[in-house]
């Protein structure tokens, strides 16, 4: 076996260096763990028996994929066994070379361990990214696509009291959480666990009492730096909020320039932002002081640990208690171990942030749909008879506001009616109840002698057409918005819809017609050319009811005539109910309502209103009709 080791110096120097070298790269990995840590929210999440209820329903969308998930974990058991290989070998290597191995390997054998060390640690690690990608990738793309579908079948009343903002949010960095923390958190936390598992029991078993010494000696420095680490982050909150008020500051003022300048109050916007910036700067101070002091503390608690953990494993070395290579591999696996323990803390707050994710996630795949989503065109064609039997109705955010108080209306079929009034009266609310879009209700509404509360909304829907005062189209091309209406039109359908909407002009003035791009919700169009793809759209869906909402109140004169040429041909033969501002589109409709604070106020034809000299409709007409 070679010459007996004898301890000395020299020979021991080369272990101080690998092992100063460990330690200063574990020392970079817990600072940059501590510093991401202060430079976010690092509060713990806190998840409720409920929250892991929920997330253990979301393993459903990845029970497909279960396989790769299992075989995924197999290949990192492997890794992560294989990986606690190299410690041994690396001591091994020093006590073969010392002539001290109490084995028949030689180096050109270990170096070929190591070889097939690296080898297995490569293609485990890769076979186990790929399978954890799959099972992610697959998984959060059947979720994101469950959350879309759940959005678009929720009711009008889940958006009237939620924020889009929010519920973008859920369909993105909280699906995003939630795959990061399957494809990657997931697997270095087991990773990590069994790291620290091996390789403790390990060190138990090839050095009982230099691990006695470590956990007598690391568990006092660590809960010292926790405790020390806490308060860091509270400055560093502190010092982000500080940052954030100025950045708050500095947004309000740019955003109301015109609105300083005109009070001349910039020395006053200036006093204020320079208190904000001292402050950041004093709290900022205080920041840098205690962090002085938490790195000094580190290096020289946590690196004093170290050395007294070292100091004892050569003692033991020169007393011929332990062999030079069992020090390596000690040295080695407290680094390891180290390492574990450090980003435990971090990959576990990050799996409670993913569950908080997946609570958030499932909150919304558990509400209730108001229709089910089909493909199908009904075969229901309504006639068009309306009638509101005595309704009340308040929306669902402002209980205390009745909007609607016994409004009577009854439309015939292919009768083109009309609402007038003030703003706020309650024009819009009875659209949209007739499209079922605010279910609660007190009164009766009949569509064809039938409670509109027993169709199936999609029917329903489908028979009643929409033109808005404020069109928006989607960012495709003219075509795409047209056959909007129907998507199985022909192309000779969808130009015959066009050309009724007094479209098919202005379309063919493009180079590329139809295939133009409207832009951003139809920004490369006019109001007026807006109007008509949306009358075009109308015309294409061939519905029996039409809503006309303030279809031509936006346009000038030229766009408002050809726009209405269009909807007067989109009316005929169609149940009517026109929203209008502007009383000279409905001088012949068979009959104009008038709303006055959520009641009925009048009702009858142009001329027999007109005749009413203290009626509100008699007013407004004067009013506009004098005007122009």
């Amino acid at each position: 076996m070679g010459e007996p080791f004898v301890f000395s110096t020299n020979k021991l120097k080369p272990y101080f260096r690998f092992y100063i070298m460990l330690l200063l790269e574990q020392y970079g990995f817990l600072y940059s763990v501590m510093a991401r840590r202060r430079n976010k929210d690092t509060e713990r999440p806190k998840v409720s028996k409920e929250g892991w209820a929920q997330a253990r329903k979301l393993v459903s969308y990845l029970t497909p994929y279960k396989w790769s998930f299992i075989i995924g974990l197999v290949f990192l058991f492997l890794g992560s066994g294989v990986f606690l290989v190299f410690p041994w070998a690396a001591g091994e290597l020093i006590d073969v070379a010392s002539g001290n191995s109490k084995s028949n390997l030689t180096l050109a054998s270990l170096g070929g361990i190591l070889a097939v060390i690296v080898l297995i640690q490569a293609i485990s690690s890769y076979l186990r990214v790929l399978l954890f990608a799959n099972v992610s990738e697959k998984g959060m793309a059947d979720i994101r696509k469950a959350l879309y579908r759940k959005l678009l079948t929720q009711p009008t009343t889940f958006f009237d009291t939620n924020r889009v903002g929010e519920l973008t949010s859920r369909s993105t960095a909280d699906v995003q959480q939630l795959q990061d923390a399957i494809s990657i958190t997931l697997a270095e936390l087991i990773r990590q666990v069994i790291m620290l598992v091996a390789g403790l029991a390990y060190l138990a078993w090839v050095a009982t009492e230099l691990l006695l010494v470590m956990i007598c000696t690391f568990p006092v420095v660590i809960l010292i730096a926790l405790f020390f680490g806490k308060y860091v982050r509270k400055l560093s909150k502190q010092r982000q909020d500080a940052l954030a008020e100025t950045s708050t500051i500095l947004e309000e003022t740019l955003q109301a320039i015109s609105v300083v300048k005109s009070f001349t109050n910039e020395w006053y916007e200036q006093i204020r932002y320079g208190r904000k910036v001292h402050d950041v700067v004093d709290i900022s101070l205080k920041f840098a002081r205690v962090r002085g002091l938490f790195i000094v503390f580190i290096i020289t608690a946590l690196f004093g640990a170290m050395f007294f953990v070292l100091w004892w494993g050569a003692t033991l070395v020169q007393d011929g208690s332990m062999q030079a290579g069992q020090l390596v591999t000690f040295i080695t696996l407290t680094a390891v171990i180290g390492g574990a323990i450090a980003s435990l803390g971090d990959f576990y707050t990050q799996m409670l942030r993913a569950v908080g994710a997946s609570e958030r996630i499932m909150e919304l795949l558990d509400s209730e749909s108001e229709i089910e989503i089909s493909e199908d065109r009904t075969d229901l064609k309504l006639k068009g008879n309306i009638n509101f039997e005595n309704i009340n109705f308040h929306y669902p955010a402002r209980p205390d506001m009745e909007i609607l108080n016994g409004i009577d209306l009854s439309i015939k079929s292919g009768q083109k009616i009309a609402l007038v009034g003030s703003s706020g009266g309650g024009k819009s609310t009875i659209v949209k109840l007739l499209l079922g879009l605010y279910p609660e209700y007190n009164g009766k509404i009949t569509v064809d002698n039938k409670d509109l509360k027993s169709y199936n909304l999609s029917e329903l829907r489908q028979n009643i057409g929409i033109v808005p005062q404020e069109v928006i189209l989607f960012g495709g091309t003219i075509l795409e918005n047209i056959a909007y209406g129907n998507h199985k039109a022909t192309p000779a359908q969808i130009e015959d819809a066009a050309k009724q909407a007094n479209a098919w002009e202005f379309i063919q003035s493009f180079p590329e017609g139809l295939d133009t791009i409207v832009g951003e919700r139809g920004v490369q169009l006019s109001g007026g050319q807006r109007q008509r793809v949306a009358i075009a759209r109308a015309i294409l869906k061939n519905p029996s009811i039409l809503l006309l909402d303030e279809a031509t109140s936006a346009l000038d004169a030229e766009s408002e005539k050809q726009v209405q040429d269009a909807l007067d041909r989109l009316m005929v033969g169609r149940t009517s109910i026109i929203i209008a501002h502007r009383l000279a589109t409905i001088r012949e409709v068979d009959c104009i309502y008038v709303l006055d604070d959520g009641k009925i106020s009048e009702q009858g034809t142009h001329q027999e209103l007109v005749r009413f000299p203290n009626g509100l409709y008699n007013q407004l007409a004067q009013l506009q009709f004098n005007n122009n």
